[in-house]
């Protein structure tokens, strides 16, 4: 009699599904509207760059896309509004970017160099110095521009490069951040430089400047975010139409909306969103060494 052998039931590996994550859900969801919310003003701007600037001006707003977007854009970049066709987009925006640079470069330099003075040399009054400097950020621009407009005045530099930079160059908060950020480097590592031979500039240069790359990042993208947008301090020292910058630029026009004639409001546009591109890609380029110069301490 053959055997009849019963074959083993097969068993088939379970499935763990990960649960659902509103959470996730709902914090994309909330990045995403924050998203759009901050691009939608850039949008419209773009979107009424391209309709007639007298179409606007009859009937306001609208949602529709024109024909008029390559003409605002060579006019805004290549068109003058003084007659001394000086005061181009171009032109502006490089002014814009010489004092944005040109600010960053030199309060991340000056502020450097004072905190090292402040913590590796053994001054009687270092802390003395520091505390005066850090007061200082309670003394805004508007209540020393006069003074510094009148020394800037008596010294010659007004509508020069140095007027302009020069005299805003010293920097509160980059020196109080690069003063921590010293105060946190080993005392292991200050002595092992000494046991090398290396002298106060070598070892500023060779050690600390490279230690302190992500804090010269942050530093950077603040400093630089805050010399593009000044105002009130160029158009003070600066008279010449060579020399106008960006926000000048888009400050005129809009003093002229208020004149007679037909607004330039696709103009205006276009060096609005122009203004707005260096800073985001200089945060953008940065954002990484921005957060980790605010944040981390490893050296």
């Amino acid at each position: 009699m053959a055997d009849i052998t019963q074959a083993a039931p097969v068993t088939r590996p379970k499935i763990h599904r990960a649960p659902f994550r509103w959470g996730a859900v709902v914090n994309h969801a909330v990045l995403i509207a924050g998203a759009l919310f901050m691009i939608a003003p850039l949008l419209m701007l773009v979107q009424m760059s391209t309709i007639p600037d007298a179409e606007i001006l009859r009937s306001g707003p609208s949602l529709e896309i024109g024909d008029r977007f390559g003409a605002n854009v060579d006019k805004a970049l290549f068109g003058s509004m003084s007659y001394s066709g000086e005061t181009t987009g171009l032109n502006m925006f490089r002014n814009s970017m010489i004092l944005g640079l040109g600010f960053a470069v030199g309060k991340i330099v000056i502020a450097m160099m004072a905190a090292y003075a402040i913590v590796y040399f053994r001054l009687r009054f270092a802390t003395l110095a520091f505390w005066l400097i850090f007061t200082t950020l309670l003394l805004p621009l508007e209540v020393r521009i006069v003074p510094s407009y009148e020394i800037t005045q008596k010294l010659g530099l007004l509508n020069t490069w140095t007027g302009l930079i020069v005299p805003l160059i010293a920097s509160a908060t980059a020196t109080f951040f690069f003063r921590q950020f010293f105060m946190s480097v080993p005392e292991e590592l200050v002595e092992a430089a000494k046991i090398d031979g290396a002298g106060p500039v070598k070892f500023f240069v060779d050690i600390l400047v490279p230690l302190s790359r992500t804090m010269i990042a942050a530093m950077f993208i603040i400093m630089f975010v805050y010399g593009w947008n000044q105002y009130l301090w160029p158009t003070m020292v600066s008279t010449e139409e060579g020399k106008f910058t960006l926000v000048q630029g888009i400050k005129q026009i809009t003093q002229s909306l208020e004149g007679g004639h037909i607004p330039e409001f696709g103009r205006s546009n276009i060096l609005a969103v122009l203004a707005v591109i260096p800073p985001v890609a200089v945060v953008v380029f940065f954002q990484r060494w921005f957060v980790k110069g605010l944040t981390d301490s490893d050296k």
